[in-house]
């Protein structure tokens, strides 16, 4: 991605609505006008074109993302539109401004900049229950890092909002998820995106991501305990054999209890080019009946109503 570009997917263009920005088709390494602002799509054409649609298709101007982010937030907000197309637009949308999150080098602005997407997800889940489930349902099926953190997000709010966790609070533990891997970072992309098994020497450097991600998050102010807790511990195990630290049951931070169930279940459940994706019922009962020693039981319990909410929203 060039600096000055960033990616959208164009299912997030409602037909025969007037764009605010400019749409751009990266085609040859040269970025063509696609739909000037003001102009239309027809349903027909979005359809056709959304199905070529790789997610490195279409772009829109770093300058316009706030056209772009107030369109959504426009969209969410429509009577005009059921609260199952809502939650796709929503998480397509998020999809496509993780990337420029997680390469902004300011970890202050880029945290900053999360929560308006979080609000948007805890907002939809508070006016339209149903459909939570259906967003969740939408999550796992590839495991980019942007998508994995993202999805991780967003099982981590089904999570806490089963638990009955007040608005704020799901906010901080939306943000906290969304940058449990941050400390990847300092890990070597020949380790990250190895296929095969890691060596012993990689297998030691790929653990250090929760300490590395704590030193990041240390190196800026106003980044809450609890979201440096979700980073720097939610390898731990609630039998304290986990890492960095062998954390004991409840001296581990529950939102870091929360992400530990959530990125095993996204690892458990998505299409990767070494595994076969679970399905959701079996990620969950194999993490209850032969990984039972790594998470908290009460908060597995609870992954049990967030399982239900997708087979209804499915």
């Amino acid at each position: 991605m060039t600096p000055n570009y960033f990616r959208i997917r164009l299912s997030t263009i409602r037909p025969d609505k007037q764009t605010t920005f400019d749409v751009y088709l990266h085609v040859d390494q040269k970025y063509i006008v696609y739909l000037r602002a003001g102009d239309r799509l027809s349903d027909g054409k979005i359809k056709t074109m959304h199905m070529r649609d790789t997610g490195d298709s279409f772009f829109v101007l770093v300058a316009d993302k706030q056209k772009y982010q107030d369109w959504v937030k426009e969209e969410i907000n429509s009577d005009l539109i059921n609260p199952f197309e809502k939650a796709k637009i929503l998480r397509e949308s998020s999809v496509a401004l993780m990337e420029d999150l997680f390469e902004n080098p300011d970890v202050n602005k880029a945290l900053d900049d999360s929560r308006p997407i979080i609000k948007d997800f805890i907002d939809l889940m508070e006016s339209a229950p149903e459909a939570m489930g259906f967003m969740i349902s939408l999550s796992g099926h590839d495991f980019y890092t942007y998508n994995h953190s993202l999805d991780v997000s967003i099982y981590s709010l089904g999570l806490g909002k089963a638990l009955g966790y007040d608005p704020k609070t799901l906010e901080e533990l939306g943000v906290g998820a969304l940058f449990h891997d941050i400390g990847k970072r300092n890990v070597s992309l020949d380790i990250l995106c190895k296929k095969g098994g890691l060596t012993d020497a990689e297998w030691e450097q790929m653990k250090m991501h929760p300490q590395y991600g704590l030193v990041i998050l240390n190196g800026h102010p106003n980044i809450s305990d609890a979201i440096k807790a979700a980073c720097f511990e939610h390898h731990e195990s609630w039998s304290g054999n986990g890492y960095p630290q062998q954390l004991v049951s409840d001296e581990i931070h529950p939102f870091a209890r929360i992400v530990a169930i959530t990125d095993t279940y996204d690892a458990m459940t998505t299409q990767r080019s070494y595994n076969v994706p679970m399905a959701p019922l079996d990620a969950v009962t194999m993490m209850k009946e032969k990984l039972a020693g790594r998470y908290d039981p009460d908060m597995l319990k609870a992954m049990y109503s967030v399982l239900f909410k997708i087979k209804v929203a499915s």
